[in-house]
């Protein structure tokens, strides 16, 4: 049981130490620490000595420096609880005391609930016992293993039973012999030889009509007594046998309580036999829907769950059903104003569970709704069957459930009229007495569920108008309501409080698919069973639709099954039964949708990338952002989208997968070609954009007009620009592939050219590989031959960064010629500028200095100072990597002064660097910082994570030249982060040596700072 917090602060010892503030549970750390805090909870308000606490936690046998480890928990308890003032750890003279109100600890509160009770008459005890056991839920200290945890958990676990027996005495007294009898019956089982558990069964059994059963069970009973104790029953259990004997008819219950009650339905389907997992979804719905009032709106106690009944707690021992006073909470975790006589009016229950994040309180009493949303085929009717079957005991006044039909192949929803002569029929009513007229239908339903305690399940609903006439009245009936649809207006008007269902997990996955064919066989094809999963992408009706089919084909290898999916993808999934055919369930979803909504479905199945942000959608679709956005939302209201933060929509690969064939089978494919015209050209001319924010001095190529209805993406800035091309990179290659793939060759080599500029900022290394690789394709296609020669040159270069140094120079060897050929002296320039850098990572500097001397000659004929100055920079940079220092310190100066005259900060950032390796290895390693610092500046501002590696790279070298380690392994770590994260794995391994080393090397003095 989750207990949570109205108040502060929530204590629990029984299933283990924990605790609560304002719901979020506290990290109390590692168990003996916990058992502090235990320690002091059980002796609450009370000064517990040093030693009495040392030998609590380690039963008299503490090992070597215990007292101080002692302390240390003591002040780590301090800190976490200082985070409340309604519990205070404070050192007292003689000890250490935990101050609180006992009332916030589950232990005290529930013997505080069990003394009042025995001071009650039944009808209050009763409520009170129930509240108190509600409490008790697992092991108590669980966790904890000292001599003096286990003797209390003895103690307790008597306590409890002692409850019980209370609880059953009482109940018995009232009459509640049937809902009391499956507990009975379990304590007997594990209390064998207990006296006063069998004379309460025995007369449960009787009251119910089963006196031979009773009869029997105390012939077992005392054979065993006299066998393992030899001795007979008591008197009192040998009087009840007599009087059960002889049909003693004061036995029968009392006349008030076993009138006849209303007709309680059990309407609830069966729980789904594949059902697994969920256990988040679970927890939340314990959390969010309470069980009934112990003190019910009449005052009624017959109704609540049996003492002993089966442990009806969701997974990891979640209930969330009554707070710890066992007041009524509406709305999930809202309560009543206090109305017991030991709170003060309107205050909050002690302990009551915690709010569910992210809702509002209600602002009155009324019926608890979850609504379930999620995609059709998502498991929304399993979750709730399998939690209604879970806690059906809870409900005692009867189950109600209706398919409402309101995404089904057979016909239009059902009515809410429809729906209420079930209901009405279910609960008893004469034919004759149900009224024609829905609002009399629904003021009688209303009258007859207002005072009982039942759960409504409304599956399969449509609409709120479909949903709200069903609703029960008063303030202790829960419903259930399961829906494709978000339907936000019953979250508004009614309080519901939604819960959205994802796929499942992996493991989730693989337990489904185990229980469909069994664990051998799932081990046995292991690679075939993760294939499924894998292509199912937890999507619970495909899962189930491919189990199916396994099953009945035991023969076949589920590798065919893979194969057949892999080849005819969501097709693979139909079948000739509509409700198990996730083609027809997801179809079941557009047939509310108007066309313009069921048209952008299916466009964007087919838009490029993983998902679609609102600018892109809006010229996929040929509307203003405004109406795409009432599209995507009603999209997402039917659970065919997922809204995603940056105002971005996905589909779940399988639902992608049906909308790509809704485009091809229902999209004409003019439309489809002006869809993926605009989109594709939004990407390409937003990166346009962005292209000429990071380096306008690359020559301007523009890509030509946009298409019609094209609207790109206004960026203002670099740093705007850099976040929109980090969020949509994926989608930019994409767009590309959807280029190549239409053979729009101009388009496809423009993404190229316009992203090469944020793939270099970015280290994108293999992206900007694919990139050129379909850029030299289309180019192939070009009449103009300098996109060739581009192509060409980038492809070289990117090869030549990820190391492929025979490739990169028979790329750029090939541009020259070409360049040469076509006597253009800027690409010229540009091709020895890659080749310098080709030659110098393939270890051949004095080749790399040739070319970048060629580079200068080149420039200096262009009248481009900002290109020049990169020249001059390479000659210095490949003379000083050469050791003529001089002639690079000429140069890079140089280089500095004009990229800082023509405002070129990436230029200036390389040439501090060039500086800072020149200085270093003139052996002025505190000017080669220097110069490093102020490039690192530079680099980070403008994003540029690439280069900033290779310069944190640098930096540590004169670091650990000067002796300062710490600084030297700091940056060497951050450059090792970014190196990996580029997947510049050469790079990454040649600076874990370094930082081995540096690790090696032995500590000397004190570092000089």
């Amino acid at each position: 049981m989750v207990l949570g917090v109205v108040m502060a602060v929530w204590f629990r010892l029984w299933g283990g130490v924990e605790a609560e503030v304002d719901g979020v549970p506290l990290d109390l750390g590692p168990a003996k620490q916990r058992g502090v805090l235990a320690v002091l909870l059980v002796e609450a308000n009370r000064v517990v000595p040093a030693d009495l606490l040392l030998d609590r936690l380690w039963g008299g046998r503490p090992p070597h420096r215990a007292r101080s480890t002692l302390y240390s928990y003591l002040s780590r308890l301090r800190a976490v609880l200082s985070v409340t003032d309604e519990a205070r750890l404070v050192r007292r003279s003689g000890g250490y005391q935990l101050t609180l109100d006992e009332q916030r600890v589950d232990l005290h509160r529930s013997r505080h609930l069990v003394a009042r009770a025995r001071a009650a008459d039944d009808e209050r005890a009763v409520a009170l016992l129930e509240q108190a056991l509600e409490l008790w839920r697992g092991e108590p200290l669980a966790g904890l293993d000292s001599p003096w945890a286990e003797g209390l958990r003895v103690a307790l676990d008597g306590e409890r039973l002692a409850a019980e027996l209370d609880h059953a005495d009482v109940a018995l007294r009232r009459g509640r012999h049937a809902a009391l009898l499956p507990g009975l019956a379990d304590r007997a089982r594990r209390h064998p030889l207990d006296e006063r558990i069998a004379a309460q069964l025995m007369l449960a059994l009787c009251r119910g009509g089963r006196q031979a059963d009773a009869l029997e069970h105390y012939r077992r009973l005392r054979a065993r007594l006299v066998d393992e104790l030899g001795t007979d029953p008591g008197t009192h259990l040998q009087q009840l046998y007599q009087r059960i004997l002889t049909a003693d008819p004061d036995l029968v219950a009392p006349a008030a309580v076993t009138a006849r009650s209303p007709v309680a339905p059990r309407q609830l389907p069966a729980a789904p036999a594949l059902f697994t997992g969920r256990a988040p979804e679970l927890a939340e719905l314990d959390r969010i829907v309470p069980a009934a009032p112990l003190d019910g709106p009449a005052g009624r106690s017959d109704t609540h769950e049996p003492a002993g009944a089966p442990d009806t707690r969701g997974p990891g021992g979640a209930a969330g059903t009554r707070s710890p006073d066992g007041r009524h909470r509406t709305h999930g975790p809202d309560h009543a104003p206090g109305t017991n006589a030991d709170d003060a009016p309107g205050a909050a229950a002690p302990g009551a569970p915690p709010r569910a994040a992210g809702h509002p309180p209600p602002t009155g009493a009324t019926v608890v709704i979850s609504a379930i949303g999620g995609a059709g085929g998502i498991g929304k009717t399993w979750l709730a069957l399998a939690w209604a079957n879970r806690h059906r005991e809870r409900f005692s006044d009867g189950q109600l459930f209706v398919d409402l039909r309101g995404f089904s192949p057979t016909g239009e929803p059902m009515t809410p009229g429809e729906a209420l002569r079930g209901f009405l029929d279910a609960l008893g009513v004469s034919p004759d007495r149900v009224p024609h007229d829905l609002d009399a239908r629904a003021a009688l339903y209303r009258s007859l569920t207002a005072e009982r305690r039942m759960l409504v399940v409304l599956d399969n609903a449509a609409a709120v108008d479909q949903v709200a006439p069903l609703l029960p009245g008063g303030t202790s009936c829960t419903v259930l309501v399961t829906s494709r649809n978000r339907l936000p207006a019953l979250v508004a008007r009614h309080g519901a409080r939604p819960l959205s269902l994802d796929v499942l997990t992996d493991t989730e996955s693989r337990a489904l698919l185990t229980a469909a064919l069994g664990a051998a066989r799932v081990a046995a094809e292991e690679p075939a069973a993760a294939d499924l999963v894998r292509l199912c992408g937890g999507f619970p009706l495909a899962l189930a639709v491919i189990a199916a089919r396994a099953a009945a084909e035991p023969h076949l290898p589920l590798a065919e099954t893979v194969a057949e999916l892999r080849a005819f993808g969501v097709d693979a999934l139909d079948d000739s039964d509509p409700t198990a055919s996730l083609p027809a369930v997801l179809s079941w979803s557009l047939r509310r949708l108007t066309e313009p909504q069921r048209t952008a479905f299916a466009l964007l199945g087919i838009a490029p990338g993983p998902d679609t942000g609102l600018p892109a959608a809006a010229d996929l679709v040929g509307a203003s952002r405004r109406e795409t956005r009432a599209v995507l939302r009603a999209l997402a209201d039917a659970s065919l989208l997922e809204r995603t933060p940056g105002d971005r929509y996905a589909m779940h690969d399988l639902v992608r997968a049906y909308a790509a064939t809704r485009a091809h089978d229902t999209v004409p494919e003019p439309t489809r070609d002006a869809a993926l015209t605009r989109v594709v050209d939004f990407y390409l001319h937003t990166a346009h954009t962005a292209q000429r924010l990071f380096d306008p001095h690359v020559p301007l190529i523009p890509p030509g007009p946009p298409a019609p209805g094209v609207h790109p993406h206004p960026l203002p800035d670099q740093p705007t620009a850099l976040a929109w091309l980090d969020a949509e990179h994926p989608h930019l290659l994409a767009a590309q592939q959807t280029a190549v793939a239409r053979r729009r060759h101009h388009t496809a080599w423009h993404l190229a050219w316009n992203l090469t500029g944020f793939y270099r900022l970015r280290g994108h290394l293999r992206d900007d590989l694919a990139a050129w690789r379909a850029a030299l394709e289309a180019a192939e296609h070009l009449p103009d031959p300098t996109t060739r020669i581009r192509a060409l040159r980038n492809l070289g270069r990117a090869h030549s960064r990820l190391g492929g140094h025979e490739e990169a120079t028979a790329h750029l060897h090939r541009a020259l010629a070409l360049a040469e050929r076509h006597r253009d002296t800027g690409l010229r320039a540009t091709i020895h500028h890659e080749l310098a850098v080709a030659w110098e990572r393939r270890g051949d500097d004095r080749k790399a200095l040739d070319h970048a001397r060629h580079t200068l000659e080149l420039h200096r004929t262009l009248d481009n100072p900002v290109w020049e100055a990169r020249a001059l920079n390479s000659v210095g940079w490949h003379a000083a990597r050469l050791g003529d220092h001089d002639t690079a310190r000429a140069h890079c100066r140089a280089a500095l002064v004009l990229f800082r005259r023509h405002h070129n900060p990436d230029g200036e950032a390389a040439t501090l660097d060039s500086l800072g390796y020149i200085h270093y290895h003139t052996r002025r390693h505190h000017l080669a910082v220097h110069y490093y610092h102020q490039a690192l500046a530079l680099y980070r501002s403008l994003g540029n994570t690439y280069e900033t590696a290779n310069t944190l790279d640098n930096l540590g070298r004169p670091q650990a030249a000067l002796g300062r380690r710490d600084r030297a392994r700091a940056v060497w770590r951050e450059a090792l982060e970014l190196y990996r994260e580029q997947g510049r794995h050469a790079d990454a391994h040649r600076v874990r040596r370094r930082l081995d080393g540096l690790d090696d090397t032995a500590a000397g003095g004190p570092e000089d700072h």
